[in-house]
C-alpha cells in the first residue's frame, strides 16, 4: 500500500511513519507548512511549523530511508481553519480549531492532494484506533461488507478521537493511525530512540498552534479591533465594560474585568455572549448548567447513525479532554442532532463547540453545538434556552 506520512517534526509523527515503514507499506513524508509567517525555532511547547519543525521532520525520515517533501498549504489553512476561528468568535461563538484543521487540511486538503497522486491512504500521529467488522450486505459482491470504526486510544491521557470524529467514514477509510495500540507517550518516546531518532525528547506543543505565544485574546483583538461594549448581568444591569465581547467564552471566570463583586460575594462567570447588542451576560455558576443540547452540521460513520425517529441511550462529550457524560440522542433530518442528558447536567456548553457521540469506545458521531438549555430548577420546571446566538455558517 502507498502511504503519505504526515510528518509535523514531532515524535509522534515520525513514530507513526517508522511503523507505516516496517509494516511493509510504500511511505513517502510531507510536512505541511501552515503559516505564512513561521519562525526560526519554536518557544518551548508552543508553536507549530517553524522551520525547526520542518529540520526534524527531515531529518526523520533521513533515517526511515523514505522520500520527504513540504507542502505549502498555508493558504488553505488561513482561509478555513483561521477564518472559521475569527468568524465564530465573532459570532459569539467558542470554536475548537483543532477539530476544523482535522476536516479542513488533514483529512480533506491532504487526503485529497494523496489521494489524486495515487496513494493509498495518510497516515498521522493521531492516538485514535481504527477496528473492522464484518457485517452482511446482499449488494456486496460476496455478500458481506467491512464497517470501519473509530475508537478511543487506550493512552486516555493522550486520546484524540473527539478531535477526529468530525472526519466521518469515507475519510477514514483512508486514514492510518500506527499509534493507535500504544498506551502512554513514553513508550512512544522509547520505540523513536530506539530507530534512533532525534526527536524522541521533544516537548509536545499545546494551546493553538497559529497563537504562538497562547495570547488567544490579543490574537482576536489584532485580528477584530477594538469594539467596546458593556458588561451586564442576568436582569440585564450594567456591571462592566469590555473592549471586544468576542474575547469571552461562556463558562469563563477569570478576566471579566468587574470591580463590583456580588451581592451574595460569589464568583461570576460568563453565561451568553451577545453580538448583537455586543453584550456580555455573567452570573453565578448554577445558571451555566444545561441538560439539552442542539447541534448542527452532524457526521455518522458507518451503522452508527440512530434510525429516524428513535433514540439511542449514549454518552456525549463536549470537550476535547472532557468527561463523557451519558445522554440519549436523536438524528434529527436536516443533519442536526437532539442530545438529552440523562446523568449530571454540564456546565458552560458554548456553541461552536464539537459535540462527540461515544458507544463506550467507539465514535458514533459528531456535531457543532448550536444552542443548549438551562437544566430544570425542580421537578417539572420548564427549560429555559441559552440566550446563545442561532446557528451561524463560518468557514
Amino acid at each position: 500500500m502507498r502511504v503519505l506520512a504526515a510528518m509535523s517534526g514531532g515524535v509522534d509523527s515520525a513514530v507513526a511513519a517508522a511503523l507505516a515503514v516496517e509494516a511493509g507499506h510504500e511511505v513517502v513524508g510531507v510536512h505541511m507548512a501552515l503559516s505564512r509567517d513561521r519562525d526560526q525555532f519554536r518557544t518551548g511547547s508552543r508553536g507549530c511549523c517553524s522551520i525547526e519543525d520542518a529540520g526534524d521532520a527531515r531529518r526523520a525520515a533521513d533515517v526511515l530511508g523514505i522520500p520527504y517533501y513540504v507542502w505549502d498549504l498555508s493558504e488553505r489553512f488561513e482561509d478555513t481553519v483561521v477564518a472559521d476561528f475569527l468568524a465564530e468568535y465573532e459570532a459569539g461563538r467558542t470554536p475548537n480549531p483543532c477539530v476544523r484543521c482535522n476536516e479542513h487540511i488533514k483529512f480533506e486538503a491532504l487526503l485529497d492532494k494523496a489521494t489524486a497522486l495515487g496513494f493509498d491512504a495518510v497516515a498521522t500521529g493521531h492516538y485514535a484506533r481504527v477496528e473492522t467488522r464484518e457485517v452482511p450486505d446482499a449488494s456486496a459482491p460476496d455478500g458481506v461488507r467491512t464497517v470501519r470504526e473509530l475508537h478511543r486510544s487506550p493512552n486516555t491521557a493522550k486520546d484524540q478521537s473527539y478531535v477526529l470524529a468530525v472526519m466521518g467514514p469515507e475519510r477514514l477509510a483512508r486514514a492510518v493511525f500506527p499509534l493507535g495500540g500504544f498506551a502512554s507517550k513514553d513508550e512512544v518516546r522509547a520505540e523513536a530512540a530506539r530507530r534512533g531518532l532525534s526527536v524522541s525528547a521533544k516537548p509536545d506543543s499545546y494551546d493553538i498552534c497559529f497563537v504562538a505565544d497562547g495570547d488567544t485574546q490579543g490574537f482576536l483583538r489584532a485580528r477584530l479591533g477594538a469594539r467596546p461594549g458593556e458588561i451586564v448581568d442576568a436582569e440585564g444591569t450594567v456591571l462592566g465594560e469590555h473592549d471586544g465581547a468576542y474575547a469571552y467564552t461562556v463558562g469563563q471566570r477569570k478576566g471579566l474585568g468587574i470591580d463590583r463583586p456580588a451581592p451574595d460575594g460569589r464568583p461570576r462567570y460568563v453565561l451568553d455572549v451577545q453580538p448583537a447588542s455586543n453584550r456580555v451576560v455573567v452570573g453565578p455558576a448554577e445558571l451555566l448548567s444545561v441538560d439539552r443540547i442542539e447541534a448542527g452540521s452532524a457526521v455518522w460513520f458507518d451503522d452508527a447513525r440512530p434510525p429516524a425517529g428513535e433514540a439511542a441511550d449514549v454518552e456525549v462529550q463536549v470537550r476535547a479532554h472532557g468527561a463523557p457524560v451519558p445522554a440519549r440522542v436523536r438524528a434529527v433530518p436536516g443533519g442536526s442532532i437532539e442530545v438529552e442528558l440523562t446523568g449530571t447536567p454540564l456546565r458552560g456548553v458554548a456553541a461552536g463547540q464539537s459535540l462527540v457521540v461515544y458507544a463506550g469506545t467507539r465514535v458514533l458521531g459528531q456535531g457543532t453545538v448550536d444552542r443548549a438549555y438551562r437544566a430544570g430548577r425542580g421537578s417539572g420546571a420548564p427549560r429555559e434556552p441559552e440566550a446563545q446566538p442561532t446557528p451561524t455558517a463560518a468557514g
